[in-house]
């Protein structure tokens, strides 16, 4: 069975044809991003002792988990809808946990760091965090690798490779989650974003820390 290959963010002006095989897979991509959250949680959660040294690490936490969750949204879930036979049961399965993980990154993102209540929200995030990672690790990325050709996959990989780059960098649980709404949404919302952490000068990517 083959995986869709849906149309690019349509700010980007890039044809399907433009777009080659080649580079890392979708699945590759987001099992980097897995490690790279999980990474993130663990500083943070060591940063609370200096709670001022805890906002930039905060802040790329929920730029890049918020990232993450939107790729997700727009590549891997439609992907194991169209490929895998309980494809729909397990994508909106995780949907309804991304919502519950975007709260809580709202709450995070809106809060001082010294506020008493950090260090368990932060410990809540962690832990849907990795449960989000695990889940994906064992019940969707293997399969797709069975049932996806790696040129397929290649090709999902540019697309999310884009769609990280035009996705939001704070969380917004109210915005669509499914094609073709989140692609259409996402990457304006996500410009609107980037203007933000431009005028408040707010770290968003793991290099800048």
């Amino acid at each position: 069975m083959s995986a869709p290959l849906p149309p690019l963010p349509p700010i980007f002006a890039v044809g399907d044809d433009d777009v080659l095989p080649g580079g890392r897979t979708m699945v590759d991509i987001l099992v980097d991003d897995h490690h790279e959250i999980s990474t993130l949680c663990d500083r943070l959660r060591e940063s609370l002792a200096d709670r001022a040294a805890a906002r930039p690490l905060a802040d790329v936490l929920v730029a890049t988990l918020s990232r993450h969750l939107s790729v997700d949204e727009q590549y891997l879930y439609p992907t194991a809808r169209a490929v895998l036979p309980d494809g729909a049961h397990l994508a909106d399965q995780e949907l309804a946990e991304n919502a519950v993980m975007l709260r809580t990154l709202k709450q995070l993102h809106g809060m001082a760091t010294d506020d008493p209540a950090y260090p368990d929200i932060v410990d809540t995030l962690t832990r849907q965090v990795r449960h989000h990672a695990l889940r994906a690790s064992h019940e969707v990325f293997p399969r797709l690798r069975e049932m996806c050709s790696d040129n397929e996959l290649a090709r999902l990989g540019n697309r999310v490779e884009i769609a990280h780059e035009a996705a939001p960098t704070r969380p917004h649980p109210a915005t669509p989650v499914t094609p073709p709404a989140n692609k259409v949404v996402d990457p304006v919302v996500g410009a609107v974003d980037k203007v933000r952490d431009a005028l408040t000068g707010r770290t968003t990517w793991p290099a800048d820390l």
